[in-house]
């Protein structure tokens, strides 16, 4: 079962030192939390912004403020993916609407909704920057949401028969098999997960702060604005700067946040027998040896959660299937459904002109042209996903079966998987164009320099979670090489391989838009792919067009999770699930 190596019974007068260290550092973050959140309602005019400072001063409020942005949108991420990934997993009627959703969603590029986005917060909170605070928050939460999502969900429909016949013993209801069962368990993916997502959030830092609508150019003070202003005035030394603040922001976070977080999840490992050596962290060593926060959690929050847990437990048995409460929900949630299908309905009624007028524009040669392009782009994807598996997966074997290794290349991958890749989009347009290579298969490249570590960071999180007595059983019979990763490796990573897959895929479909059309000074290179029609289609303002490259992208990437993910998902789910 799970084991605990957190003791939270701390002599009061054992450690006093460290009790001032982290009562001074408590403080001190709180104090920070305050100073920045007082920035993200002040009053805000388009017409009269205040311009960003590129001095080096200024960077380490603008660092801060991005950081709140990020931490906000990961924490509306987690709610998300417990309500999302739970809803998917138990309701079958759900289910048929909600995974081919979340496909499109983490597939079809979201920033070009932002616009949209942008309107409806400003609207919501007239004449304070709120609203535009808000926006930047949800273009970042898009970044994290899906794969967090995914693999939560694929942890709930695959947990141990073990511990759902523990529960069904021990008489857990919904809410209690949720809290000491389903989330414990799928709390090493969701760890590493969230830590790809963080990571593959800091591209979306300049869109999301530097903010084009109403044809007025909106900066938000924080490291992705400074970074877009830098390169608009071409000030190199301001660049440089902001490259280097990224990577020590991303470092802190690793040490303060991160760190502490997976080694804390270790906790939470299915198996039988304690590890030899697991990841530690210098801060939650310091955190577990605080007696003060041991009497908050025990005096404190303990009960608290206690009696949230009975409350929760309570409402779950009233509203049950058969009891009146039940029933009155059930009817309750009917009518959400059909105002929701009601207001659907409006807005269909309201914009069906303009749907119809951008449908007439859609001609068969149009189609065809939009499917032909859709299969290179399928067979680039498809590329891509592979060569990553055979690159990254022995890779992430090897860093999450040795936790010395772990710590040293955790931090390193970190700043690998967040720096953005379109940085380096010119660099490697200028040897495509000198070594004349096409960006039909020059875009593979592209693709896969932000998609990748997809792969890497669920491998890494499978490969942590194989039980230690897996892996000394088959330490003490000898097996070794090839048949080492025929009989433990391959079929413990495997589930998380599925995830990894399926986000990258996800991925790769979305940065086919800048992937398959790249420009150097006068010189252009487009790819035939789907991406390149799409993003062509909205240079020229062609909405037809661009309808029905996203519409073509949607049935796409639906229909090959229909018939490659959603089978693997089952075989995963079938074969390889963990079971002790």
């Amino acid at each position: 079962m799970f084991r605990n190596q957190v003791s939270l019974r701390v002599p009061l007068r054992k450690f006093p030192l460290v009790d001032i260290s982290v009562f001074l550092g408590v403080l001190l973050l709180l104090f920070v939390v305050v100073r920045l959140g007082e920035g993200m309602a002040v009053p805000f005019s388009e017409s009269h912004q205040p311009p960003l400072n590129l001095g080096l001063t200024a960077l380490p409020y603008y660092a801060g403020r991005s950081l709140l942005r990020m931490f906000i949108a990961l924490a509306a991420s987690i709610v998300f993916t417990l309500v999302y990934g739970y809803a998917a997993a138990y309701n079958r009627y759900a289910r048929i609407v909600l995974l081919p959703l979340l496909d499109i969603l983490q597939s079809v590029p979201v920033l070009g909704f932002l616009s949209v986005t942008v309107v409806g917060f400003m609207a919501m909170f007239p004449g304070s920057l709120l609203g535009l605070e808000l926006a930047s928050i949800f273009a970042i939460f898009t970044a994290m949401a899906w794969n967090m999502t995914f693999s939560f969900y694929y942890s709930l429909v695959s947990v141990p028969k073990d511990l759902k016949e523990a529960s069904a013993i021990y008489g857990l209801g919904p809410w209690q098999r949720f809290v000491e069962c389903e989330v414990p368990f799928s709390m090493i993916g969701l760890v590493w997960n969230g830590m790809m997502s963080f990571g593959g959030a800091w591209f979306f830092l300049a869109a999301s702060e530097a903010i084009t609508v109403l044809n007025k150019n909106i900066r938000l003070p924080g490291i992705g604005s400074y970074m877009a202003t830098a390169i608009d005035k071409g000030d190199l030394p301001a660049i440089w700067a902001a490259i280097a603040t990224m990577i020590v922001m991303i470092l802190l976070v690793d040490a303060l946040f991160w760190r502490p977080v997976v080694a804390w999840s270790q906790k939470f490992k299915f198996e039988q027998t304690e590890a030899t050596e697991a990841p530690r962290s210098r801060l939650l060593t310091l955190l577990q040896r605080s007696a003060v926060l041991a009497a908050i959690h025990n005096r404190l929050v303990a009960p608290l959660f206690e009696r949230l847990n009975l409350v929760v437990i309570r409402f779950s048995r009233q509203t049950a299937e058969g009891t009146p409460g039940g029933r009155a929900w059930h009817w309750v949630w009917r009518g959400v459904g059909l105002l929701v299908a009601a207001w659907l309905l409006f807005a269909l009624a309201r914009d069906g002109g303009t749907a119809i007028h951008v449908l007439k524009a859609i001609n068969p040669p149009l189609l065809q042209e939009a499917f032909l392009d859709g299969l290179y782009t399928m067979l680039r994807v498809v590329a891509v996903v592979a060569v990553s598996t055979l690159v990254w997966a022995p890779i992430g074997v090897w860093i999450g079966m040795n936790p010395r290794i772990a710590r040293i290349a955790q931090p390193l991958v970190q700043i690998a998987a967040s720096f953005p890749a379109t940085m380096a989009f010119p660099l490697v347009t200028v040897i495509f164009l000198r070594f004349h290579i096409s960006l039909d298969w020059g875009g593979m490249l592209l693709m896969g320099l932000g998609t990748q570590w997809y792969i890497l960071f669920n491998v890494i999180a499978g490969a942590m979670a194989i039980p230690t007595d897996l892996r000394e059983a088959t330490a003490v019979f000898g097996v070794r090489g090839w048949l080492r990763w025929l009989r433990l490796i391959i079929p413990g990573i495997f589930p998380y391989w599925v995830t990894g897959g399926v986000t990258a895929a996800g991925g790769a479909w979305n940065a086919s838009i800048v992937a398959e059309i790249v420009s150097w000074k006068d010189q252009t290179l487009v790819a035939h792919g789907l991406g390149a029609f799409i993003a062509q289609a909205t240079t020229v303002g062609n909405w037809g067009a661009i309808a029905l490259g996203i519409a073509v992208m949607c049935v796409f990437v639906v229909g090959f999770n229909r018939l490659l993910w959603r089978p693997l998902y089952a075989l995963a789910e079938r074969k390889y699930r963990l079971d002790i």
